[in-house]
């Protein structure tokens, strides 16, 4: 009885949630072509130029230049404004949670060690009340991770618009995994440096185990001429990493610990892998390392306590600088569920701290694009590709800055969400308190 009541409430609870966010958001995004006058373009992948103009059609950037025209356009004037891409955060459980105390509503973490075949895009939310919160600061296009066991499930680019995920679906997929750690999870772990070091080997030898198994089953399946008449028995989890085990989709290995990671970088050289290495909290105690293996990472919160009681205050701040100084490509993100919106805040910091301001945006923009095989498509302000891109009043980096426009895929996006519309509210309440 007690679990009957139990699951009434939270069902209330989300509809109640769901009624809010429905309640509170009331303008929706317009789509046609838009010509951006006036800017200052920061095109991360050919410098910054001023009193440009910018022309989305179709949903593409159809062109860009000084002195463009358009007879169909909707004309916004950007004087005084500045326009960058869109944000991409390469590491969230953005829309795969809402509330993360009711583990009704989150659904990121599945049963089983070895489960590559549970797909994060498919238990997205596109009404998630983050979403728009998240999108007001500039973020267009987030990596949604599964979490928990060892092959956790495949990861997707997602971009920030759209009523189902498959229309939110920016094309890249990858499996996530956890790699062994030779360290102690925690300040809670009591156990012993020998129990660590068992457990670390057992947990290796269950992972080359079931990489022989998918060798075995990656060359019976090539040898079937015809599958249906094939005995191969279907195993999701196999059928899941055959692209990985033929490298054609990687694998993103979270690891963050100095010694774990040179152990990842040794596995993924033996079994000859497609990686990126994830978290990477002290990549900066093995940067030349990385950099020599010549795998991306994608590494954060930026904004974090240190690792180790006896490190600096600003090590968290440092690593992306010390790694991208050394020649890693990294990439951030924020870990996170409700304040992915402070993607912007986290490579501010990044570039305070050594990274500089252009390599922090190139963490944000087109790296992350790169490394996940649509460079072609987003990451930077050029002709023929996707556009997502904002319109700010100044450095995105900078808390006091305001985005005034906002397109993803070319839809103009309302800079709208639950925040802005309670500060809104209570900033001119009507009828108000009336004193006596």
């Amino acid at each position: 009885m007690n679990r009957i009541i139990i699951k009434s409430i939270v069902i209330l609870v989300a509809l109640f949630i769901w009624g809010d966010s429905s309640a509170q958001q009331v303008a929706k995004s317009t789509y046609g072509d838009v010509l951006l006058k006036n800017a200052t373009v920061h095109t991360i992948t050919n410098g910054v130029v001023e009193g440009t103009d910018v022309l989305i059609s179709d949903g593409m950037i159809a062109d860009m230049g000084k002195g463009l025209s358009s007879t169909s356009a909707t004309v916004v004037d950007c004087s005084n404004h500045h326009i960058y891409p869109g944000f991409i955060d390469g590491g969230t459980t953005l829309a795969l949670s809402e509330v993360s105390s009711v583990s009704l509503t989150n659904d990121f973490n599945e049963i089983g060690d070895f489960i590559p075949q549970m797909q994060a895009l498919t238990a997205v939310n596109p009404n998630s009340v983050a979403i728009p919160v998240t999108r007001v600061n500039g973020v267009t296009s987030v990596i949604v991770k599964p979490a928990g066991g060892v092959f956790s499930g495949t990861a997707s680019l997602i971009n920030l618009v759209g009523y189902t995920p498959a229309q939110m679906d920016a094309g890249f997929k990858a499996v996530a995994m956890n790699f062994p750690s030779a360290a102690k999870r925690g300040r809670r772990d009591r156990r012993s440096e020998e129990d660590i070091k068992k457990d670390q080997e057992k947990a290796t030898k269950e992972i080359d185990e079931f990489w022989d198994k998918l060798r075995v089953y990656h060359m019976i399946d090539s040898a079937s001429a015809n599958k249906s008449n094939s005995s191969l028995t279907y195993q999701p989890e196999m059928e899941a990493m055959l692209p990985v085990y033929r490298g054609e989709i990687p694998l993103m290995i979270n690891v963050t610990k100095d010694k774990d990671i040179e152990a990842a970088i040794a596995w993924v050289e033996k079994k000859n892998v497609k990686a990126i290495l994830t978290g990477v909290t002290e990549g900066y105690r093995v940067a030349d390392k990385i950099a020599a293996s010549g795998l991306p990472v994608i590494t954060g919160p930026v904004q974090a306590i240190p690792g180790r009681s006896e490190e600096r205050y600003d090590v968290a701040y440092a690593n992306a600088g010390i790694m991208s100084n050394a020649g890693v490509k990294v990439a951030l993100r924020t870990n996170d569920t409700e304040n992915v919106r402070n993607l912007p805040f986290h490579a501010g910091f990044a570039a305070a701290y050594g990274m500089g301001v252009d390599e922090a945006l190139k963490a944000i923009t087109i790296n992350p694009a790169e490394m996940f095989g649509v460079g072609d498509k987003y990451g930077s302000i050029e002709k023929g590709k996707i556009a997502n891109l904002f319109v700010s009043t100044g450095d995105p980096f900078e808390m006091k800055t305001r985005i005034t426009h906002l397109f993803i895929k070319g839809w103009n996006v309302p800079i709208e969400s639950r925040h802005t519309l309670l500060y809104n509210e209570f900033l001119e309440r009507s009828p108000g308190l009336q004193e006596k």
